[in-house]
């Protein structure tokens, strides 16, 4: 039989396991210190890297320890009292609470001198500790079903546990504001704020709403360009789970008068992160907050996946391929503008290209390229920064919008004197944007020789390809929505249905543009002062589509709904 050597500091169940013959000493050591340094637990590092089953690990803890060893497998871990603990606790300590009896709580555990796991359940719950030893591949398989199980929907979350809470807002007023988030961790409102963020993500929204009310607090997910209601925490929440967002943001918690701006950053992966935009605004009944989720990974999907049909694609590429000149972008806000130009750019992102933007905020990361946020308060607004990157040596700049007149006239000096510049503009379409710059007070005649392309756009939702059902709609009633006889020779026309797959029979959104080059006739109808609706009528004899025919045309290959192209396109 194996001895241990006094000098090697081994945990008991380490030595026993070397007096039963299940481990070399040195082995033992040497997984002890691994164990250590990789900060696992014991028993975990000797099932994991196969050096012992967990069976004849437990075995040998059971007869040393005098604990009772049990099987897992019969136990309905349903009834456990997971809700006791938290998530954090569970996985740290690896222990599992079992079953409560009385004022005892039985915790499932794989190594039987795990004392600091009894003693933080105890510390956590309130309740006496006794340890029940299992099979460490058991243990594992139930903590990770019991973690599934725990990760519930936000409305099941708000029952279990927020309903319960024992809200004091004390602290909060007498705060300046220098509040570190180790003060209200591991609390259900930091567990519920950060399902609502992880929630947003998969389900792929784009804004999330907070807003308090006399009597209620709702939650409401931006989802495919439309705003819906997922939760409605306790009113009495509404201050508790504003505060962690601020401080998560880096807000003054104590000022709740004015609004406030931040950003939050959440790490996905080593090669993923989410930022989010957060703005309060205070109401009536308290401080509204709206989070804009900024995902770089959207300005990565590729010019194919936009929605361009084949022309305009062939269209917007050269435009952004040629050495100089302006190409504008224009649609409300959440049309998708800064993706289009951002997926331009990522075309263009090459070492032998100096690219800068400036933009209010910047809200897609891009390494390659220069971006500056603009900042009013510190005197950087556009035409500032504009200034500022003619003398930096530049191929591109992208300005995040054109706002007034210096700011037009400095992006079209730059466009005239060997530059390509990207913007964007708030009109309804291509042409307007033109007469609107004209209104600004550019002179007609740099804008017909600066601007080579107009890109107006709108985001639709798409039909989800599982569940989308067709529709019987009368000849008359599509000729009357704009499809042409032609169009209506061989077409199927179709509807949302909704599934478990989608929102309401949509899933996704696809872009609608109007792509219109400005081509000699369009600038000499410029210079002659022409108004956008003689544009309007001169890109339709060029063959520009303007919004709603590229939407009918999405609509008769099935991609989204003649509603929603309603929706997006009316006037």
């Amino acid at each position: 039989m194996a001895t241990t050597n006094p000098t090697v500091h081994l945990s008991g169940l380490a030595r026993r396991l070397v007096m039963d013959g299940l481990l070399e000493e040195g082995d033992a050591v040497k997984a002890h210190e691994t164990a250590l340094k990789k900060r696992k637990h014991f028993v975990s590092h000797l099932v994991d890297n196969k050096i012992l089953k967990g069976r004849d690990i437990a075995w040998s803890g059971a007869q040393e320890f005098g604990v009772p060893l049990f099987d897992l497998r019969v136990m309905d871990m349903e009834s456990a009292p997971t809700s006791l603990v938290t998530e954090k606790l569970i996985r740290q300590h690896h222990a599992m609470p079992l079953y409560k009896r009385g004022n005892r709580l039985y915790v499932a555990v794989s190594d039987p001198t795990n004392l600091s796991a009894l003693d933080e359940f105890k510390f956590h719950t309130g309740i006496n500790t006794e340890a029940v030893l299992v099979e460490e591949e058991q243990l594992s398989r139930t903590i990770e079903n019991a973690m599934e199980a725990m990760d519930t929907t936000m409305t099941d979350l708000m029952d279990a546990d927020l309903d319960n809470l024992d809200i004091a807002a004390g602290d909060e007023d007498a705060s300046g504001g220098d509040v570190s988030e180790s003060d209200i961790d591991d609390t259900p409102v930091v567990r519920f704020v950060n399902k609502v963020l992880v929630d947003a993500i998969n389900r792929g929204a784009s804004d999330i709403h907070l807003e308090p009310y006399e009597k209620e607090f709702r939650v409401r997910f931006r989802q495919d360009g439309v705003l819906h209601e997922i939760a409605t925490p306790p009113r009495s929440l509404a201050m508790r789970i504003v505060a962690r967002l601020k401080v998560m943001s880096r807000m003054n918690i104590a000022e709740r008068r004015v609004p406030q701006d931040g950003r939050i950053k959440m790490n996905l992966s080593k090669n993923r992160s989410i930022d989010f935009r957060v703005n309060t605004l205070p109401t009536l009944y308290g401080e509204k907050v709206v989070l804009r989720i900024l995902d770089g990974s959207a300005a990565q999907i590729g010019v194919d996946a936009l929605g361009f049909e084949e022309d305009q694609k062939k269209t917007f590429t050269e435009a952004i391929n040629k050495p100089y000149g302006m190409v504008l972008v224009t649609g409300p806000t959440g049309s998708g503008k800064t993706v289009s130009l951002y997926t331009g750019l990522n075309m263009l992102n090459s070492p032998d290209r100096n690219i800068s933007t400036c933009e209010d905020p910047v809200e897609i990361n891009v390494m390659g390229i220069n971006q500056v946020n603009v900042n009013p308060k510190a005197g950087l607004d556009f035409s500032l920064a504009l200034r500022a990157f003619l003398r930096q040596d530049p191929d591109i700049i992208m300005v995040g919008e054109v706002r007034d007149l210096e700011t037009a006239e400095i992006a079209v000096k730059a466009a005239q004197t060997g530059h390509l510049v990207l913007s964007t503009l708030h009109t309804n379409d291509a042409p307007q944007t033109l007469t609107r710059l004209a209104n600004m007070g550019v002179p007609p005649y740099n804008i017909a020789s600066a601007v080579h392309l107009i890109m107006a756009q709108r985001l639709a939702r798409r039909l989800c390809n599982k569940c989308k059902k067709e529709l019987d709609i009368p000849h008359e009633a599509l000729v009357k929505s704009g499809f042409s006889e032609e169009q209506l020779k061989d077409i199927t026309i179709y509807g949302p249905a909704g599934c478990d797959n989608c929102t309401g029979g949509y899933k996704g959104r696809v872009g609608i543009y109007q792509v219109m080059p400005v081509s000699e006739e369009m600038g000499r109808l410029i210079m002659e002062g022409g108004n956008s609706m003689q544009l309007e009528e001169q890109a339709r004899r060029e063959g520009v589509a303007d919004l709603r025919e590229s939407g009918l045309r999405k609509v008769a290959a099935g991609i989204t709904s003649l509603e929603e192209v309603d929706r997006v396109t009316k006037e």
